[in-house]
């Protein structure tokens, strides 16, 4: 994230009221999903795994059009 210049408030942000577009139940160690929200104008992505006691940002990254479409399905 910080390699990206995205702060602990931007994803904050995304996650509170970013879109879950994908989900992961059955990942190890624990359960994780993908969320989607645009932050500072810039469309993000945010993996997050959601353990017993805690959460845990796996990933945090600004989206590259040629993978997604409209920035929540991903492209063959």
């Amino acid at each position: 994230m910080f390699q990206r210049n995205i702060s602990t408030e931007n994803i904050k942000e995304i996650l509170i009221c970013g879109q879950m577009i994908e989900d992961y139940p059955e990942e190890e160690p624990c359960p994780s999903a993908l969320f989607f929200a645009y932050s500072e104008g810039k469309p993000c992505h945010v993996v997050v795994a959601k353990c017993k006691d805690h959460i845990r940002i796996i990933t945090v990254y600004i989206l590259e059009n040629n993978k997604w479409i409209d920035n929540v399905v991903r492209r063959d």
